[in-house]
């Protein structure tokens, strides 16, 4: 089958004829069809993250937003047929028996596989994936919609949520890329005020005509306009320049909350709060549920990926493009 390869870091991928996936009894094989692009994906090419490397496989196929259809099964799957639309996320596995797990957070369970990080993804013909978290998808929604609903939507879904943004409350999004513009929307379905902040202005305009009641140019002053209104109950960071974080600190109100989504390649740090009594969170993707939800909510055409769609062959470009901040929404390679 043919694939997108990392072999090594910081150089480019190969499109390589690539061993077709063996499944196992609770596993199902995917003829991709769709695949998102995702920053982390970059992150993982360009070995941003000594801390992870320990369990990243190489060489590797990366690629963790992907959907397409069943073509075969083991003999152990009870749950999915032969031709079923599916979709597999950041979140490949998790053992379902420890106390993360347990608390229903298994989205930080300590023993879960990564699609496209310590398992091969979705840059490439057929994946497979275990049959217990390989979702359906909606019919309503195209498989190129759908795709990055699998780790940008539910991401910043799973941010807001968690974040405890109530109706009629101020929330902040600092950047409105691939995952800002899907949290415009989010938070628009929690019943916000959206107040969107980029450094383009064409973005901002996107950010209105997806429904942010503000939008502000982070260069003109946004910080002391957005404390002028009061502050942001919640700030929600999906950009991955440390920059943003620097704006998006001060625009909490006291007693507010910076949710940290976007991740910048180094280390973030922030002065002493103790005096504003706010929190800082960081948000690790979402559970199966959260992308339940999430599915329901673009099946129901309140959420809405902006996708450009490019061919597998292309992800170099398409990388290149990311590093220069130069995509509006989300690129989806097409198989």
């Amino acid at each position: 089958m043919k694939a997108a390869v990392i072999r090594e870091h910081k150089q480019p991928l190969t499109i390589e004829d690539a061993e077709m996936p063996a499944t196992a009894r609770d596993e199902v094989l995917i003829k991709v069809e769709a695949c998102g692009v995702c920053h982390s994906d970059l992150h993982i090419a360009e070995g941003d993250w000594p801390h992870l490397q320990r369990i990243i496989k190489r060489p590797l196929i990366p690629g963790h937003e992907v959907v397409g259809r069943i073509v075969e099964k083991g003999d152990a799957v009870n749950n999915l047929n032969i031709g079923d639309r599916v979709g597999l996320a950041w979140t490949h596995w998790t053992c379902g028996e420890c106390e993360l797990c347990k608390e229903g957070r298994e989205n930080l369970c300590p023993n879960q596989m990564i699609t496209g990080a310590t398992v091969d993804g979705g840059y490439a013909e057929f994946v497979k994936g275990k049959a217990s978290h390989s979702l359906k998808v909606p019919e309503a929604l195209t498989s190129e919609e759908a795709a990055p609903l699998f780790c940008a939507g539910v991401t910043v879904y799973h941010a807001i949520k968690s974040s405890g943004l109530k109706p009629g409350q101020r929330v902040a999004i600092f950047g409105v890329g691939g995952l800002g513009h899907l949290a415009v929307q989010i938070a628009k379905c929690f019943g916000a005020q959206v107040i969107a902040i980029d450094i383009s202005d064409d973005k901002l305009e996107f950010a209105g005509r997806l429904g942010a009641d503000v939008t502000l140019n982070a260069a003109d002053d946004a910080v002391k306009k957005i404390r002028k209104m009061g502050g942001a109950h919640v700030v929600v960071v999906t950009s991955a320049a440390k920059a943003a974080y620097d704006l998006a600190f001060f625009s909490v109100r006291s007693g507010g909350t910076l949710m940290v989504v976007g991740m910048p390649a180094e280390d973030l740090s922030f002065p002493a709060i103790m005096m504003r009594e706010m929190r800082i969170m960081s948000a690790a993707t979402g559970t199966r549920e959260d992308l339940r939800e999430v599915l329901e909510l673009a099946a129901a055409g309140r959420v809405r990926c902006q996708v450009e769609t490019r061919s597998l062959e292309e992800i170099n470009k398409v990388f290149d493009d990311m590093r220069r901040a130069q995509i509006t929404g989300r690129v989806v390679l097409t198989l």
